[in-house]
């Protein structure tokens, strides 16, 4: 049985009518998938990363401490991560006079005249004097005893010895190094100059 033209002309408009609403309703559906302002959840996933990110830099960005160091400047101590900090030295009026990287171990020099040690737990300590120089053994302000040695040019390593054992060594090549021995702490420039003090 074949329907006439005017029984036709009704479900030709309902067909009109709700294909009309879907075209209407899907940009909608779509707006409301993607988030706020239209923006598709891949990007939102991606604003959300880079606030995070740059979070993390601010925090980054300002000291965890800052402490007056002997001979009047500023340590300023960022935390760069688990045992991994770094120290600026910044004089009176905002120069830079150096810095500290320790990581997973204590570093230390001499910044301005005086010596400065970084722990990898973010504590730093400063002072001036002290100074032995070269090879040979020197005693240590805890009774133990430095035992320097003289490897090459630039290059020298010093044992702290402690009723004949070797508590700990230093290995300055070419660049200071530094510990904290029990709340003793010793720098060893690559000349052989080292001081010891503690706290």
């Amino acid at each position: 049985m074949f329907s006439s033209p005017s029984q036709r002309r009704p479900v030709i408009r309902a067909l009109t009518t709700v294909a009309l609403a879907a075209a209407l309703l899907a940009p909608a559906a779509t707006a409301i998938a993607a988030g706020p302002a239209g923006t598709s959840p891949a990007l939102s996933a991606r604003s959300t990363s880079s606030a995070t990110e740059a979070v993390a830099r601010a925090k980054a960005a300002a000291p965890v401490r800052t402490l007056k160091l002997v001979d009047g400047s500023t340590a300023r101590i960022y935390r760069l991560g688990a045992h991994h900090y770094r120290m600026d030295n910044v004089s009176r009026d905002g120069h830079l006079l150096g810095t500290l990287v320790a990581k997973n171990a204590d570093a230390g020099g001499r910044h301005n005249g005086m010596f400065v040690v970084l722990t990898a737990d973010g504590d730093a300590v400063s002072w001036t004097g002290r100074e032995q120089y070269g090879a040979g053994s020197f005693p240590l302000p805890d009774g133990s005893t430095a035992k320097v040695t003289e490897v090459a040019a630039d290059r020298y390593t010093l044992k702290i010895i402690h009723q004949g054992r070797v508590m700990a060594t230093l290995v300055a090549d070419h660049r200071d190094a530094a510990v904290n021995a029990n709340g003793m702490y010793v720098v060893l420039n690559p000349d052989g100059t080292h001081s010891a003090w503690i706290s």
